[in-house]
């Protein structure tokens, strides 16, 4: 909470919990409006369920399909995962705290420090995802020797890590606690709480160090980085180049479809996001004026919903995940053999692995 709204925090970080872990007027739905809290619920259990089996999809997707394993995918499953873990975790503990749960302040804090690491997660996955794409369109002849799986692990690894101090910062000491004690807002002396974000997180944190620090920038690093990356690919589309392996026109013409569909990712988080930190910047600057009910309840759905909408994205726009998405359900769901073997004799094996060949040359850019 704000510093000027310390003598309010007893009264108003009850009237709403943290239904997620980015926003401090997440709702808790009083007694007064059951069938608004039982539509909630429900919205949020088809959204987990979606989450989950949706995002699980993208990563089966890229494990039985070779042609995905490149490192673009790469930071397409990590953002995945986060999707994966915000649908099976973050949901349903929003779900529990939405009920007023008491618990220890610092169990309650690292349920909220976990969704902010997720979060950040997804965000440092979109902004890899970008670079990968611009150094793809910039440097299309030597980005294999550059971009090598090994280096896309270890930015992987460094996006978790960074997303993990960040998200953890909370747990340091920048914090509610001293507050809570100041206004006598704690249960009992053994620090228990009344779960809510708006009660344990600072707007301080939030909005100058999580929104201003590492949203906001990255998001309008990752919109400049599409903008030269959609002038480049027309810059290259005019030209009348050719060449003995490719041609320059369809290589560049399929990245700009991927790069549509993926910008289709980056603007859809952040109209799901945005809401929800502009929300948290009213609290913390002006904490007198008054939030709609209704604007919270649409800001939490919009950041869960966000995790089920990529897999949606992928099929529809990604050719790759269609045909992936496609194979997994006839062959794991409707337990129909697998189509396509390959053939016996010599000749024909010979000639199955230079279309292979072929088709492998072809598969970066197929979309």
């Amino acid at each position: 909470m704000p510093t000027n709204s310390n003598r309010e925090l007893p009264r108003r970080v009850r009237a709403v919990s943290s239904l997620s872990a980015t926003h401090p007027a997440s709702v808790i739905m009083t007694s007064a409006l059951p069938a608004s809290k039982a539509l909630y619920i429900g919205m949020e259990v088809v959204i987990a369920v979606s989450s989950v089996i949706g995002n699980v999809m993208v990563v089966w997707a890229v494990r039985i399909n070779r042609s995905l394993r490149d490192t673009t995918f790469c930071f397409i499953v990590s953002l995945a995962l986060a999707d994966i873990a915000v649908g099976a975790l973050v949901i349903p503990l929003a779900i529990t705290i939405s009920i007023g749960l008491q618990t220890h302040f610092y169990s309650c804090l690292l349920v909220a420090c976990t969704v902010l690491v997720l979060t950040q997660s997804s965000i440092l996955a979109l902004l890899a995802i970008a670079i990968d794409r611009y150094l793809r369109v910039k440097i299309p002849m030597s980005y294999k020797r550059v971009v090598t799986p090994r280096r896309a692990g270890t930015a992987v690894l460094l996006c978790w890590l960074v997303s993990i101090i960040v998200g953890l910062t909370p747990m340091l000491g920048w914090n509610n606690l001293q507050r809570l004690r100041d206004n006598g807002s704690l249960i009992t002396d053994d620090l228990v709480v009344t779960c809510e974000f708006e009660t344990i997180i600072s707007m301080d944190y939030m909005v100058y160090f999580n929104f201003f620090g590492w949203v906001l920038p990255p998001l309008l690093l990752m919109l400049a980085i599409y903008v030269e990356i959609f002038y480049m690919i027309h810059k290259q589309l005019n030209k009348k180049v050719t060449a003995s392996h490719t041609d320059p026109s369809r290589y560049f013409g399929k990245e700009l479809k991927l790069a549509k569909s993926l910008a289709l990712v980056l603007f859809l988080f952040a109209v799901s996001w945005l809401p929800l930190h502009i929300l948290n910047c009213i609290t913390l600057f002006c904490p007198d004026c008054n939030k709609p009910m209704f604007l919270i309840y649409i800001a939490i759905i919009l950041t869960h919903g966000n995790s089920a909408v990529n897999p949606i994205i992928y099929a529809f726009r990604i050719k790759k995940f269609r045909t992936a998405f496609r194979k997994i359900w006839k062959q794991y769901v409707l337990c129909q053999d697998p189509v396509g073997r390959l053939p016996q004799r010599g000749s024909q094996r010979g000639q199955s692995h230079e279309r292979r060949l072929r088709q492998n040359d072809d598969d970066d850019d197929d979309v």
